[in-house]
């Protein structure tokens, strides 16, 4: 069986995880909005005690989180959700950086669409964007700066808590995808000001088709004014309508604990992976795509010279699970945007490996580099 090392697209679900899923399927199947009976009570307890674990983690109130679909979904409602706010003040101007998920993209775009000015600030080769890049484009009709935490196709931490200071000064609001920083730099979240942030279960070990949206309320008790994007129910205080998945609920809040209770461990783990690696390929030509400095041990993001990367995934499919980027991409035999944007080298895209993994995943390299030697 092959080796899985695409973990930045979605983790496998991690067996505790699963087993308390199975419980509340199987016991626990009452709709959480059913008041007249017991069943209907205990589902809903069982999301109010998954919101209160996913916020002390964060450190937000639990009036803050709205569970959604994922962070493709919670995306949207950040950026989407503002645009009647937006036509309304005339505060029309967006920020985000030109590497962001294609849930941020795409809804920015819509906005130009709209009418509004949407600057795109790109990273230089390093993969990390400047902070000052932002914050000097921010100006009185700046509504939102959207910004990811972790980057998925090269691992590179951005300077959200940098960011975050500066802008909390404003009046401008302030959107974290989170998706590949939550269940790793967890501390890092907690020390970041801002006011909006999406997070998916599915890639720390939990459900898919389950997230959530931090919508977290001002030094005045005022969220920012997100307008909802679909109606029908008063779930989640009225943002999102549907019958809440409890089961999903309650994985994704288990998932997001032994996150928490298990990350420095696995941690280690990650780096001892990533270390192994490279030893594996010493003496290889090769480049690492962005500035380890900044880059989290579950991920790395490498163009061995003279080497295709298509060629790579079809010669060791039967052996690893490989990727080139994102997997909102996937469909594509297009160049990365995020290489393109730090103004990589096309034949150097064209080799780009992303591999990623977690603390728990063991790895043989030898066939992959194996595979490499024999073409070069």
């Amino acid at each position: 069986m092959a080796i899985y090392l695409d973990f930045n697209a979605s983790a496998p679900i991690n067996e505790r995880v699963l087993g308390r899923m199975n419980e509340v399927w199987l016991r626990h199947y009452g709709n959480a909005d059913s008041r007249t009976h017991i069943f209907g009570t205990k589902a809903k307890e069982i999301v109010s005690e998954a919101r209160e674990s996913l916020c002390d983690i964060l450190s937000t109130d639990s009036t803050d989180l709205l569970f959604t679909s994922g962070a493709t979904e919670s995306n949207n409602m950040a950026i989407l959700g503002l645009l009647d706010y937006a036509t309304e003040t005339g505060r029309t101007h967006f920020i985000a950086t030109s590497i962001e998920h294609k849930s941020i993209l795409e809804p920015m775009k819509y906005l130009q669409n709209r009418g509004c000015t949407v600057d795109f600030v790109s990273p230089d080769s390093s993969g990390r964007i400047a902070a000052n890049h932002i914050l000097e484009r921010v100006t009185d009709k700046t509504l939102l700066v959207s910004v990811m935490h972790v980057n998925s196709e090269t691992g590179i931490i951005q300077p959200i808590i940098e960011i975050g200071d500066e802008l909390s000064k404003t009046n401008t609001f302030f959107h974290i995808d989170a998706t590949q920083g939550f269940g790793k730099l967890n501390d890092e979240i907690r020390k970041t000001k801002y006011d909006m942030l999406s997070v998916s279960s599915h890639k720390i070990g939990g459900p898919q088709g389950v997230g959530a949206f931090i919508l977290r309320r001002s030094n005045t008790f005022k969220r920012p004014p997100v307008k909802p994007l679909m109606y029908g129910g008063q779930q989640e205080r009225g943002y999102r309508p549907g019958t809440t998945p409890v089961a999903l609920v309650a994985g994704f809040a288990l998932a997001a604990e032994l996150c928490e209770q298990e990350g420095s461990k696995s941690i280690t783990a990650c780096r001892n992976t990533k270390e192994s690696f490279m030893k594996a390929i010493s003496g290889l030509k090769y480049t690492l795509n962005g500035d380890q400095s900044y880059c989290i041990p579950s991920t790395i993001n490498i163009s061995f010279n003279g080497v295709d990367a298509e060629g790579v995934f079809v010669a060791v499919k039967e052996h690893y699970a490989l990727s080139n980027g994102s997997a909102c991409n996937s469909g594509s035999y297009e160049a990365s945007y995020v290489l393109t944007a730090m103004g990589l080298d096309e034949m150097r895209i064209a080799s780009a490996l992303r591999m990623s993994w977690d603390g728990k995943t063991e790895v043989d390299f030898s066939r992959l580099i194996e595979y490499v030697k024999s073409i070069v």
